[in-house]
């Protein structure tokens, strides 16, 4: 991959002080460069400008949405001179609605622009660079979702019931109709919940929506106060017309409708079905995610009999593929529910060599029993705010094989770094497009410590 500076031009404070830039301002700007996040760069009189929905080349107009000191964030309202690589978004919605925010720009640029996010934070904040880069692991480009939630808000003032998705950069929500990144049988699903919801007799209940789709489709209503008997009655009716099971949140936990209901996921390559609820963590990408799974057995290279360390497990989506190809895995996560629904998946799977337990993962693991023996290898899936403390402690696991799994490039950096500290080097280190049309970067490294 060819190096690119990652240095952002801000211009020097001091002299005087310039006047406030009044939020919604229109400027005409020239867009020079695209920061890690996907939003266009440009520099103004001496500010510099962040523009969603511009890009490199490219004069726009574009509308201040917030400023502060040398920094201006706007939107692109429209584009003057278009670039190259721009092409027309698929979703209607696209423009206003925050949860895509790439999708004028096309697959292989986008998939270049999180490679060249992953590689600039490994070398900025550790300093290093993988022996070798991995061919990123990417799916289709839409039609991959599988989980999705719809805010709803009931407007008083005018009598309406917005439900879609939160803008961009705003608690504002835009009403939608169609969503092309979820998956053909949630889109299906789609029409039909809209038109119960403005059908309520009490929408103000509804606090917001979620949609599954798995072995079954669900859809999660979260309501703020108890239902009214109509509106139960509608959301029995469209399930049942929908073929779809019914979820129920007050209070508590999500509960289903009918207790014989039963969500989960596949593992085909390894013969796997993983029992999971509304609320538990999945990955949203099936394909990516059993294309990363593939990935990273390949990377560990597990022998039978051999002991492997999966933490942070959640359900076992690591761990149970692990078992399959016959190592004796101990998984750790740090919520008891979801060890517990490890422990029953593991079960329903016949699998006896997936050990699963609970513990907090901020702690020193070598006082717990499991840990006692070392470990041929360590699987990591920590969520945004990394694996600092368990980076620190890695040499004392004995393990020679690490491999890390990150949704936040920042946080794999910054333990990469003490991961080299303790004697590993990085192996391979790859992007997981995890989630097309979106500048959000995963990525898997491999950490290797010599003989």
């Amino acid at each position: 991959m060819a190096k690119r500076s990652s240095g952002l031009r801000f211009q020097p404070s001091g002299g005087e002080k310039k006047p406030q830039i009044p939020t919604g301002k229109k400027q005409r700007l020239n867009i020079e460069r695209l920061a890690n996040d996907g939003r266009g760069i440009a520099f103004l009189d001496g500010r510099t400008w962040f523009v969603e929905g511009a890009l490199p080349g490219e004069n726009v107009e574009a509308r201040v949405l917030g400023a502060r000191s040398q920094i201006v964030e706007a939107r692109s309202e429209r584009v003057l001179d278009a670039s190259a690589p721009r092409r027309v978004e698929p979703c209607p919605h696209a423009r206003v609605c925050g949860g895509c925010n790439l999708q004028h720009l096309a697959a292989a640029d986008q998939l270049e622009l999180k490679q060249r996010s992953l590689a600039e934070q490994l070398s900025r904040l550790a300093g290093i660079e993988p022996q070798i880069w991995a061919t990123p692991l990417s799916g289709p480009e839409f039609g991959y979702r599988r989980r999705a939630r719809l805010a709803v808000r009931w407007d008083n003032k005018a009598r309406r019931l917005d439900v879609g998705f939160r803008a961009g950069a705003s608690q504002d929500i835009v009403s939608i109709h169609e969503c092309p990144v979820l998956v053909q049988p949630l889109q299906m699903l789609l029409p039909a919940l809209l038109a119960v919801l403005q059908a309520l007799d009490k929408p103000q209940a509804i606090g917001h929506v979620e949609l599954f789709s798995g072995t079954s489709e669900a859809v999660l209503v979260r309501h703020t106060v108890a239902l009214a008997d109509a509106d139960l009655q509608r959301f029995k009716a469209f399930a049942l017309e929908q073929g779809a099971q019914l979820w129920l949140q007050g209070e508590g936990q999500p509960q289903p409708l009918e207790s014989a209901y039963r969500l989960g996921y596949r593992l085909p390559a390894w013969d796997l079905e993983l029992a999971w609820r509304p609320g538990d963590f999945v990955q949203v990408n099936a394909p990516v995610n059993e294309a990363m799974v593939a990935q990273a057995l390949e990377w560990l290279v597990p022998e039978p009999g051999e002991r492997v360390l999966d933490l942070f497990c959640g359900l076992g989506n690591f761990a149970l593929p692990l078992a399959r190809k016959g190592a004796e895995v101990i998984a750790v996560e740090g919520v008891e529910e979801m060890v517990e629904r490890a422990r029953t998946n593991a079960a329903h799977n016949g699998l006896e060599n997936a050990h699963f337990y609970q513990a907090d993962l901020s702690k020193p693991l070598i006082e717990a029993q499991w840990a006692k023996g070392g470990f041929a290898a360590v699987l990591l899936d920590p969520p945004r705010d990394g694996a600092l403390e368990l980076a620190r402690q890695m040499q004392t696991l004995g393990a020679r094989r690490v491999v890390y799994v990150s949704c936040n490039p920042a946080t794999l950096a910054r333990d990469a770094a003490e991961l080299v500290r303790q004697g590993f080097q990085l192996k391979r280190a790859g992007v997981l497009d995890m989630f097309p049309q979106t500048a959000h970067v995963e990525a898997m490294a491999l950490f290797e410590r010599p003989a």
